[in-house]
């Protein structure tokens, strides 16, 4: 079950989900909309490796705007801090910038329950295209969680900025 946006504006005013800062302009029929943060990280090796850390640079983006390339994946965040012990938050596309070729997650679209931090967005554009900090990007939807809630406390919790991917540092590759 997905919240509408009169639940999510009740939820967020009784604590059971967190969005900071909340406007509710930016509460849809069933979604909160999230805008891009000021940065943007890049990795700048080729190829990349699931078992290493990659090496990554940080692109503050000018005012102009930052222009993605189809060929890179560009890592930003959202300026929001999202989180919910309640429910379980999913980051989407805004339909705009869907239509401009935008993928704003590749396939991670999903935030554990108990996760709180700034969301990565994984942008990917399939023309070159043009993003600017505090463009409206994405939005997240909320799922009801049915069953005993196990909170998330992994490597990326309170996430500040764009996050590079950390998979390197999982176990379950010595398991093999």
């Amino acid at each position: 079950m997905i919240l509408t946006g009169p639940e999510i504006i009740g939820e967020h005013k009784a604590g059971r989900l967190h969005v900071e800062p909340f406007d509710t302009a930016r509460v849809q029929p069933n979604s909160y909309d999230v805008a891009l943060g000021p940065t943007l990280l890049r990795y700048t090796e080729s190829p990349l490796d699931v078992r290493a850390a990659n090496a990554t640079e940080e692109i503050l983006i000018p005012p102009e705007g930052v222009l993605l390339q189809p060929d890179r994946i560009y890592l930003g965040s959202t300026v929001e801090v999202i989180g919910s012990d309640h429910y379980v938050p999913i980051l989407h596309a805004r339909s705009g910038a869907a239509r401009l070729g935008l993928f704003c997650h590749v396939t991670a679209d999903l935030i554990d329950v108990g996760s709180k931090g700034q969301l990565t967005f994984q942008l990917h554009a399939v023309e070159p295209l043009r993003v600017h900090a505090g463009d409206v990007l994405g939005q997240v939807t909320f799922m009801h969680v049915q069953g005993r809630r196990l909170l998330y406390t992994g490597k990326y919790q309170g996430s500040v900025g764009p996050q590079a991917s950390r998979s390197h540092l999982d176990r379950a590759r010595e398991l093999v």
